[in-house]
């Protein structure tokens, strides 16, 4: 039916965002609809507005509104320990734990030589840029437990041997696993039992 068509249009694009299949994005927008006025426009007013002001922070690669973010503008977090991670799913997993109170430095995806992904297509580069300006005493490098992860763990830490010291996450986070599908609590044990890399 063509009256349904903006509607369908909707429910296609809903299905494509993570978590969300053909099903659930069905039943999203159909809520949303019957709750327009409370749900509906709010949420494409606040989407224009992040569309519009969201972008990567110049210093560590998180999203916010502005060029230089929160956690980077703080200096409570200036405390010398940054935390590496691979994307800002996993730097937003680690804030949601409510545990670590340095700086973080996100590369953006892992060392990969299949997808020819080599440091320079990752912020490594700066990274060891800010390792040497920033009076970063610890680096902890929290990157998922992946074949691609720890490569690029090693990588780096072949990097920064004897500029600084490094660690990683320890128990709680399994092989394989990756930080945005870990609970706060599994999070907090890794982070705080963390172990100096060898």
């Amino acid at each position: 039916m063509s009256s349904n068509r903006d509607i369908d249009a909707l429910i296609d694009m809903m299905a494509k965002l993570p978590g969300l299949g053909p099903r659930s994005a069905r039943r999203a927008v159909l809520h949303l609809i019957r709750k327009r006025a409370l749900l509906m426009a709010p949420l494409a007013d606040m989407m224009q507005t992040v569309a519009a002001n969201a972008r990567e922070c110049l210093n560590c690669g998180n999203i916010g509104t502005g060029d230089i973010c929160d956690i980077c503008a703080s200096s409570a977090r200036g405390n010398g320990i940054l935390c590496v991670v691979e994307d800002v799913a996993d730097l937003w997993a680690m804030e949601r734990s409510g545990v670590f109170k340095g700086r973080y430095h996100v590369l953006g995806g892992t060392l990969s030589a299949l997808d020819s992904i080599g440091p320079d297509e990752l912020r490594i580069p700066r990274l060891l840029d800010r390792v040497q300006t920033e009076s970063v005493t610890e680096v902890i490098l929290a990157l998922n437990a992946t074949v691609d992860g720890q490569t690029t763990a090693h990588y780096i830490a072949d990097q920064l041997e004897g500029r600084v010291a490094l660690s990683s996450l320890a128990q709680g986070v399994p092989i394989g696993g990756e930080l945005d599908y870990l609970d706060d609590g599994t999070i907090t044990a890794a982070l705080n039992a963390r172990k100096p890399m060898a």
